[in-house]
């Protein structure tokens, strides 16, 4: 939903409720197609470690399951309990994070989080800890869709305008 700023055609319009799930400016996707991206051999391209056997992390990359992650407010917003892999381009996409009191887990795009190896923290600067929960839910626990990824990419991005009033 929205609302003109006045009644001339072109005119910018503000975003009413939640700017971040309001799919305009900094917060807007392409509606894709609400199916998964395949792997050359037909299986869902990105998936989470826990679906994909042969897959693992780099020896000398950090391991986040287990890392708390922390939001633009400095304040705990859960714990990374798996870690989602391009199975077309081996690396990783997204870090699946618990967060309390929802019951389904929600995916953080791992180009908008930082690791602190030395505290085992994820630090995420776009959004505050509350709004994870708010992050685009996925339909699958196994799957992401292109619709899903461009819905939760749009959410993260769009904190950096979006998050809180000074922004």
């Amino acid at each position: 939903m929205s609302e003109m700023t006045t009644r001339s055609p072109g005119a910018p319009m503000i975003p009413e409720g939640n700017p971040m799930l309001s799919n305009m400016g900094p917060a807007g996707y392409a509606n894709r197609a609400n199916v998964p991206d395949l792997t050359l051999h037909g299986l869902a391209r990105i998936v989470p470690l826990r679906a994909a056997p042969g897959f693992h992390l780099d020896d000398r990359s950090p391991d986040a399951r287990g890392m708390t992650v922390i939001g633009a407010d400095q304040r705990v917003a859960g714990t990374v309990v798996d870690i989602w892999v391009d199975r077309a381009e081996p690396s990783p996409r997204y870090y699946e994070v618990e967060v309390s009191g929802l019951a389904h887990t929600v995916l953080l795009p791992f180009t908008c989080a930082r690791i602190r190896s030395r505290t085992n923290e994820v630090l995420v600067k776009s959004i505050l800890s509350s709004q994870f929960a708010q992050v685009p839910a996925i339909a699958s626990p196994e799957r992401i869709t292109l619709l899903e990824e461009d819905r939760i990419m749009a959410y993260f991005a769009s904190g950096y305008l979006y998050a809180t009033p000074e922004r």
